[in-house]
């Protein structure tokens, strides 16, 4: 009874926020929106676990990626409280209502893409169990997206970002450090943060990171990020952990990279430190992102003539398709020194 009592005040101050926003909204005002929805039913909840839980066991879905899937499900679940069979009754009409609720309010074509992706995961998992005798994702579309070319930082920038963090402090030190790693090993933020300190060998200077999928590989390390990993683990970590032993994650894994609290770094946290040296270089705050650092390493080596295939490995990524994209960036850059410097350009 209570249960329907708070589902039945949720959906009105749904309907609520609903009617203040007929507009496309502010990603504030979504997460508002998503914060008013109802509670989520305990059924719901049961099959969304069930289902994650059975792809991170069985397929190796990366945690990142469970996280985003269990919003994503959850989202849909929360907005069809109330409706005939919750989550596991919708059908092909009900996720097209729920779509162009979506992007009534905002959210974006590639937003709407990856909530496919879960949807299409999670329904073919149901029909496969017997829970479902239809796909209601079946022949539903995926929105187009736009080719987006990642946007690399010119080499004098990246050496002013670098340069950014106050290296005679500790936590400077650290920021420093992770920057180079960055730069130099074209990580993702994800990967980056959540380094744990086995994976780095500095004797024979390589760094094994597991990517998407679980999959793991090794990467080479520059002497210079060499340089200031080996200061801040003989300085800043230290200093950081202030003698306390550093404990290990859920994992198990003793992390890398530490706050003063001794837990790991965010991908936000590291999201606002990139934003904060960036202002402190000179460089347009709207022109990078965390991962503009792996778009520039990937950019600058292709610009250097490295092989597309090796770039393949180092980047991490599955398809050499994926990698080709920074194929354009470097053309662009080509064209754009033709029409500069060329005397008929």
């Amino acid at each position: 009874m209570r249960q329907s009592i708070r589902n039945a005040g949720g959906a009105r101050r749904a309907a609520r926020m609903l009617h203040r926003m007929s507009f496309a909204a502010t990603p504030a005002e979504r997460r508002q929106l998503v914060q008013a929805l109802p509670e989520l039913d305990a059924a719901d909840g049961s099959a969304i676990t069930r289902f994650l839980d059975a792809a991170w066991a069985e397929q190796g879905l990366a945690r990142a990626s469970v996280d985003s899937y269990r919003r994503d499900l959850e989202g849909l679940a929360r907005w069809r409280t109330g409706k005939a069979g919750g989550l596991m009754g919708v059908d092909r009409a009900g996720l097209f209502d729920y779509l162009a609720w979506r992007t009534r309010h905002g959210w974006s074509p590639r937003s709407n893409a990856r909530l496919l992706s879960a949807l299409r995961a999670f329904f073919a998992d149901s029909v496969r169990r017997g829970a479902r005798s239809d796909d209601p994702t079946a022949l539903l579309e995926p929105p187009r997206l736009p080719r987006l070319l990642p946007k690399a930082l010119a080499e004098s920038q990246i050496d002013a970002l670098l340069a950014a963090p106050d290296h005679d402090d500790p936590l400077g030190l650290r920021d420093r450090a992770m920057l180079e790693l960055m730069y130099a090993a074209g990580l993702r933020v994800s990967e980056l943060v959540g380094l744990p300190a086995t994976a780095l060998n500095l004797r024979q200077g390589v760094l094994r990171v597991t990517g998407k999928g679980s999959k793991e590989r090794l990467v080479p390390l520059g002497e210079e990020s060499q340089h200031w990993l080996e200061r801040y683990l003989q300085h800043s970590r230290p200093q950081l952990a202030n003698k306390r032993s550093v404990p290990a994650d859920t994992s198990g894994q003793v992390p890398l990279f530490i706050e003063p609290s001794l837990r790991p770094l965010s991908r936000q946290a590291f999201w606002h430190l990139v934003k904060r040296y960036a202002a402190v270089a000179g460089i347009d705050t709207a022109r990078i992102s965390p991962h503009g650092l792996r778009h520039s390493f990937a950019t600058h080596l292709l610009n250097r003539g490295a092989d597309l295939r090796a770039l393949q490995m180092l980047l991490g990524h599955s398809s050499l398709s994926t990698t080709q994209i920074y194929t354009l960036v470097a053309r662009e850059h080509l064209q754009k020194l033709h029409a500069m410097h060329h005397p008929r350009g």
